[in-house]
Formats: C-alpha cells, sequence, structure tokens
C-alpha cells in the first residue's frame, strides 16, 4: 500500500512564484512519484489573487469550511487541482490572500496561521491518513506547532510523522512574544508558549524544529554552516540542539529539467542542445540588441538574475564594479531588491552604458533569454542555502562563477580541479573576485570554451539525485 505524504508551503511553480520555493514544490513531489511506486503525495498551497492566468476556474471547488482561529470564525472555500499526478489542494480566503503580493503585510503571522490550521481541519474533514505532514519555510510552521498543542489528541495523526525543511533561515517569522499573538492571534494556550519561544519573542520557524521529526535543509554545506552565528541569523542555539538529535539533514535541490530547457524553451530566440551550442551564439546576439548593448559575440556577456540584497553578494559586486567594468566585457543584471544597490546600479549604467545595463524589474521570460544568451553567470552570494541559478544557468551552457558558500558550493567546482564545472572563489575580497572574472576571461579566449560549455550543460542538477535522498529520508522516518 503506498503511503501519502502532504506538502505544505507557501508557493508553488506553476500556479505562483516569487522565488526558489516555488520551483522546489512545483517539482520535488512529482520528481519522488517518478522515482518510486512507493508514495502519492498532495500539496497544500494558500490560493492568491496572482494565480497564473493559465489556471483560472479550472479548479474545483471542493469546500466551504468555517476555520476557527482563535475568536475568529472565518471563510474557507478549499479548491482541488490534478497535475502531473500530484493533487493539489488550494486554500482561499479573499481577506487574507487576495491581495497584490504574497508577503510582506503586517497580518502575515494571522494569515499563515490560518492558512496552517485550514490544512488541518481538511485532512480532518477528509479523514486522510497521512504518512508524512512535510512543511517548508515559516509560513507554514504554525502546522507543526498545532499538531502538537491544540490538535494533539486527535487520533488520525497519531502515527503521522513531521519534517520542516529551512529553504531560508533568515525568514524565521519572529513577532513580539505575548498572551495577545499566542491566544488572540494563534488560538493556543499561553502554556504552550515555550514551543514558540526564541530568545524572548516568538518565533515560527524554532516552533516548527520544536515539533518536527526531521529538520532538512536544501544543501549539505547550508546544514552544517547554519550552526554557527555567522549563518543562523541567531538561531544556532536551535540549529545545534536538532543537529545533537541526529534530526539535521542537507539534501541539495535540483531544477525540474522539463521547465528548463533550451532545446524547447519558448522564452528563447534560438534553441540549442549541448549538441548544438553553435546556436547559443545567435541568442547572445539578439540579446545584446535587444539589450542596446553592441552586437559582437567576441566580447565576454556576462549575466546576473537576482535580488537586489546585501546576501546575495551585492556589496562584492560593488566594491568590484568599477575596476571590473574597466575589462573589455559586457554585463547585464536583472532583478529588483533595495533601492541603495538600485541606485547604484542605475548610477554605474550611466557611467558604463556600453558595458552595462540593468533591468529593475522581475521578468521571468526575459531571465530565461538572458540566460541563454551570457557566456558566464556571476553569483557571488555571501550566504547561499541551495541556490537554483547556477544550476539553470549550467542547464543554458552559462558558466557559472561564484562565491564558495552554501549550495554554490556544493554544486559548482572550480575548472583547475578535476570534474570543474565552474570558477569559484572563497573570500570576501573583490579582488579575489575580480580575479575568477579574469580567467573566465581567458578561458573565453582560449580553445576549450566550448569545450567547457558542453561540460557544463551535462552537468546534471535534475531532481532525480534529491528525489532518491528524500526517498530515504522518508524510509527512515516512516519505519
Amino acid at each position: 500500500m503506498k503511503k501519502l505524504i502532504a506538502y505544505a508551503a507557501s508557493e508553488c511553480q506553476p500556479f505562483f512564484t516569487s522565488g526558489g520555493l516555488a520551483d522546489v514544490i512545483g517539482s520535488l513531489p512529482k520528481s519522488i512519484i517518478n522515482t518510486s511506486n512507493d508514495y502519492d503525495i498532495i500539496v497544500f498551497l494558500p490560493l492568491y489573487k496572482s494565480l497564473n492566468k493559465d489556471f483560472i476556474n479550472k479548479f474545483d471547488l471542493l469546500y466551504n469550511l468555517k476555520i476557527k482561529l482563535s475568536w475568529r470564525n472565518l471563510e474557507c472555500n478549499i479548491y482541488s487541482y490534478t497535475l502531473n499526478n500530484i493533487k493539489y489542494y488550494f486554500i482561499d480566503n479573499e481577506y487574507y490572500f487576495q491581495r497584490d503580493k504574497l508577503y510582506g503585510y503586517f497580518d502575515d503571522v494571522e494569515r499563515f496561521a490560518f492558512f496552517s490550521k485550514a490544512c488541518i481541519e481538511f485532512i480532518l474533514k477528509e479523514k486522510l491518513n497521512i504518512d508524512i505532514i512535510h512543511c517548508h519555510d515559516w509560513q507554514t510552521g504554525m502546522l507543526l506547532v498545532y499538531l502538537s498543542t491544540i490538535y494533539y489528541h486527535e487520533k488520525l495523526f497519531f502515527n503521522t510523522k513531521r519534517i520542516f525543511t529551512i529553504h531560508n533561515i533568515e525568514y524565521q517569522g519572529i513577532y513580539s512574544f505575548d498572551s495577545d499573538i499566542l491566544e488572540n492571534v494563534f488560538g493556543i494556550d499561553h502554556h504552550d508558549g515555550y514551543l514558540l519561544e526564541y530568545n524572548g519573542q516568538v518565533n515560527i520557524m524554532k516552533g516548527a524544529m520544536e515539533c518536527a521529526n526531521i529538520v532538512s535543509t536544501v544543501s549539505p554545506s547550508y546544514a552544517l554552516e547554519i550552526k554557527t552565528s555567522q549563518y543562523a541569523h541567531n538561531l544556532e542555539y536551535e540549529v545545534n540542539r536538532v543537529y545533537d538529535e541526529g534530526k539535521l539533514f542537507g539534501i541539495l535541490n535540483g531544477i525540474d529539467y522539463e521547465f528548463y530547457n533550451p532545446i524547447l524553451d519558448k522564452s528563447l530566440f534560438n534553441n540549442y542542445d549541448f549538441n548544438s551550442i553553435d546556436r547559443k551564439v545567435l541568442n547572445k546576439e539578439e540579446l545584446q540588441k535587444l539589450l542596446g548593448l553592441n552586437v559582437n559575440k567576441d566580447i565576454p556577456l556576462y549575466g546576473m538574475v537576482t535580488r537586489l540584497v546585501w546576501h546575495k553578494g551585492l556589496e562584492i559586486l560593488k566594491r568590484a564594479l568599477p575596476d571590473l567594468l574597466k575589462e573589455d566585457l559586457q554585463l547585464v543584471l536583472l532583478g529588483t531588491g533595495d533601492s541603495y544597490y538600485e541606485n547604484f546600479l542605475k548610477e554605474m549604467e550611466n557611467r558604463f552604458p556600453t558595458k552595462l545595463k540593468v533591468i529593475l524589474a522581475f521578468n521571468q521570460d526575459l531571465s530565461r533569454k538572458i540566460y541563454s544568451g551570457i557566456d558566464f553567470f556571476i553569483m557571488p552570494s555571501e550566504s547561499e542555502p541551495c541556490g537554483l541559478s547556477q544550476m539553470i544557468a549550467s542547464r543554458y551552457g552559462a558558466i557559472p562563477l561564484v562565491r564558495e558558500t552554501g549550495g554554490l558550493k556544493d554544486s559548482i567546482r572550480d575548472f583547475s580541479l578535476s570534474n570543474g564545472n565552474g570558477f569559484t572563489f572563497s573570500t570576501n575580497s573583490e579582488k579575489d573576485f575580480i580575479g575568477m572574472v579574469k580567467r573566465s576571461i581567458h578561458l573565453f579566449k582560449s580553445d576549450d570554451l566550448n569545450k567547457c560549455i558542453k561540460d557544463v550543460m551535462q552537468k546534471d542538477f535534475s531532481w532525480q539525485t534529491s528525489a532518491k535522498e528524500y526517498i530515504k529520508l522518508y524510509s527512515k522516518l516512516i519505519k
């Protein structure tokens, strides 16, 4: 008999996305059931206003429920949709989720507490015998806390195992600790507050870790890094407690090879694979033309698709950029973020208009054109739990240049080593970063470039390996 796994997450491709979490939730369940016949998977998601228009009016309404959240009795419509043999359940409340953005509201804690409770109430109504509940990031953390408090005596969950995955420990769901948030927002007794209390505050990620049987992160190196104060954002004591109990695991993410496929991608000017990389230069020339750069296939073209925030290495880039742009190269950067970095990059674009193009936007179509058109992809992250961009870039034949941290360290090896698939540097020094770029320029001018591009494109970053690791984890839990 197949085991049933329930995922709970706050975003998912192809329905709605703000970052890498959506890619994981859209790919991992499918990869698991394609790898093993032992599991069925269902996925719980909020139903946001920003739902991909391709799915509007395609969901089936299952229930209209009343969800009690403390003193509130809230309307909840639950819809279903099946895609790739995965059953998706969408939690709908017009007040909480019909907003322009996915996150960033004053009442996010209340919104996702409602979502967590609604998932549990639906499972109880359907009498689903869930073998494993797998929650992702702080937005679903209250689901595990509720199972350990309000629903502690529900027999349906007596044998249900619990996994909590940290995709980015920087975002923990931290709020002021008082009886008001415990009883009036969460609806749990103040005696259970110890589960959520950390450093004198409510910390939902800490509560989820406390209530999980296993805590996983999205790369082996990141699992070790977050034991330290440098990376844990003050949560290192809880991380080390989980580690000492043997509950902490790191599994490198993958990417969906159907979703990211240069031979079929409709966003590309010209399609290609590792056997036809001569066609890649056509994408480069069209990208240069689109962005108003000098069309020249003989100048190395670098790219970044990133959030413009400190931990993505923007400070390293800021220090390096004036000297970097003295080199014979072009750089295109796509992303949004801190106004400080946005203003700096636009100022640099004005100073170097023939070498630097900055697009302050979130644009998936343009990102595909950039991956396929550039020669090298830059990712100098100060911290990177896993990183998917270096994998996507590799898939499209853009050689990654990365800083050795987290999942970047686990996925990219320097060409100077055996089985190298990119360029790396390990410090916070802009000189070392520029030195890495100069090495890539040397490669660009050499006869080895096409061989390296082929090697990079054939590096396996599919979900198959990662899915097997998660299956081992699920099997370990169930046994």
